[in-house]
């Protein structure tokens, strides 16, 4: 359980700085808000992102995994859609700002992760 709950707070933290740092990336809303926008994140990145990775194979050894790039990218749009679904304040406009977005996203959690020892899997 605690590994979920830090997992969701550096999935929020992540966003935020990739709100604050992208142009075209915006966040309006109260602060809880945003933590479940990183629950949200968190299962497309567990269910979804899985199943994408898995068709887009070729593609992914094609580019030398440049591709997965465009995968993280359609996770964070994805995960405004759904966001926006439940009326979170999550708003990204266009592809290159989710691409710029996701790529800071990738780099925080990563950081994160490190600094909390968190276990991978």
């Amino acid at each position: 359980m605690t590994y979920i709950i830090l997992k969701i707070i550096i999935n929020a933290i992540s966003i935020t700085i990739a709100v604050k740092l992208v142009n075209g990336i915006t966040f309006r809303g109260e602060w809880w808000k945003i933590i479940i926008i990183g629950a949200v994140f968190g299962i497309v990145n567990s269910f979804i992102r899985p199943i994408v990775k898995f068709f887009t194979f070729p593609l992914i050894i094609l580019t030398l995994g440049l591709f997965t790039f465009i995968i993280n990218a359609l996770m964070l749009l994805l995960t405004e859609k759904l966001s926006e679904s439940f009326n979170l304040g999550l708003q990204i406009y266009g592809f290159w700002p989710a691409f710029w977005g996701a790529l800071i996203v990738s780099i925080v959690s990563t950081i994160l992760s490190w600094l909390t020892f968190e276990k991978g899997n």
